[in-house]
């Protein structure tokens, strides 16, 4: 074989050595996005005209989320926020509309303590996506019936679904991440109430946990958490 030859079959290898290389790039850069952002993942790529303009979207999500400041509550925080959910669910026996108002605010707050820009819920779903994308969906239904319990549109039956997604992220949000525990321990206002549903993983709160997202058809008979050693019956509110 001649030296020219030589050249030829040696250019031509690294050039498959250099397409191999990229197409595993590529493929790797994907999983990462997938593994991510799980359903968020699935819902950019519907959502965009392209895979590709999707996970751009994406990347630049998570760019803008390293720039952030965010950083977990202290201990005592975390407490007085507890508290303050346990009010919420208190105050959803007698008036479910105003409770859910309040749960949405509480969130809210929450993020902004944690470091997550408020000012546009677009961009807060955005934001939550890089870190929280299992229990996104719970906040944008959660914020869609909170949306028309303000219009005085929404059965009680769907305050109370609203409750339960709000209380999916709230958990996420008041622990030190997506998998962490509230106060990095059993809740204490919860007196040892276990949930048995989210595939066996659940901490005393019924928090489900490593990744498991909440559904509300593990909450059909959800009636609040104890509430200083009696329950508050979210099922016969407003009824």
């Amino acid at each position: 074989m001649t030296a020219v030859a030589w050249v030829a079959v040696a250019i031509v290898a690294v050039l498959v050595i250099l397409a191999v290389g990229y197409l595993v790039s590529a493929r790797n850069r994907r999983r990462h996005l997938q593994d991510r952002f799980g359903p968020e993942y699935d819902r950019a790529v519907r959502e965009s005209d392209s895979r590709k303009e999707a996970e751009q979207e994406l990347r630049a999500r998570e760019e803008r989320h390293a720039e952030l400041d965010i950083r977990p509550l202290d201990p005592h925080t975390r407490d007085e926020y507890s508290r303050k959910w346990t009010d919420v669910q208190e105050h959803f026996v007698d008036a479910p509309g105003f409770a859910v108002t309040e749960a949405d605010a509480l969130v809210t707050a929450v993020m902004a303590a944690r470091g997550y820009p408020t000012d546009d819920f677009e961009q807060r779903l955005s934001d939550l996506s890089v870190a929280h994308a299992t229990t996104l969906d719970h906040y944008r239904n959660a914020h869609e019936i909170s949306s028309r319990a303000a219009r005085q549109d929404a059965t009680t039956e769907e305050l109370r679904q609203a409750m339960v997604h709000y209380r999916a992220l709230f958990q996420e949000l008041l622990g030190d991440g997506a998998d962490a525990p509230v106060n990095g321990h059993v809740n204490s206002h919860t007196n040892g109430h276990v949930n048995s549903h989210a595939n066996g993983h659940v901490d005393a709160d019924g928090a489900a946990r490593n990744g498991t997202a909440y559904t509300t058809d593990d909450y059909d008979d959800y009636d609040g958490v104890p509430v200083n050693g009696r329950r508050a019956d979210v099922r016969n509110a407003g009824r």
